[in-house]
Formats: structure tokens, sequence, C-alpha cells
């Protein structure tokens, strides 16, 4: 997946542009401290930032993700966890295989 990095005019809030939708049409919100429920990709990108740490809140809509950096918060890893999303055999996940004959 590609992210670009956007800057915002207020301190702290990062703007992140994806080229895919990962909410479809609708806006999705999420803050520190309360529970991410859901199973679709927007929520766990919620998940692994929050897990990340310093991180207020999370706006999601369609292809937009804006980020409020908790006090003292950096962006370091952000991207990264972004563009990673959708991977799936990342480090230590063995890729299965097709045996010989199937």
């Amino acid at each position: 997946m590609t992210v670009v990095e956007r800057a915002t005019s207020r301190p702290g809030v990062i703007r992140y542009e994806i080229n895919r939708s990962i909410t479809g049409t609708g806006h999705e919100h999420y803050s520190a401290g309360r529970e991410v429920a859901g199973e679709r990709p927007v929520d766990e990108l919620a998940r692994r930032l929050f897990d990340r740490g310093g991180i207020d809140a999370i706006h999601v809509n369609s292809n937009i993700i804006t980020v409020d950096l908790a006090k003292g918060g950096t962006r370091d890893g952000i991207e990264d966890l972004i563009a990673n999303l959708f991977i799936y055999y990342g480090p230590g996940v063995e890729v299965p295989t097709i045996p010989e004959g199937d």
C-alpha cells in the first residue's frame, strides 16, 4: 500500500493519504483508552496504532487517516504500520505450501 505523510496546520496532528479506501464513504473515529471493536481493516489499523503508543486519537475517512499524537508522541513508525496493514506473511509467519499431487 502506498502511504504519503502530510503535515497539517495543527501541531501534533499528522495526515496520511493511502491509495485505497479502508472505510468506504464512512467516517471512523477512535480514542485512546477505548476498546476498538470490530474486525474490519480500519479497526485493525486503529488497534495497531494504539498498541504502538503515543497516540490520543485516530480519524479515518475513506483513504485519509488523521492521527492526533499524544503529548511527547512522535510519528516514528506510523507510516510503516499503515503501509504494512495488509501484509499477512510477515517475519516469523510460515507461508503455507500445497503438497505435490494436490
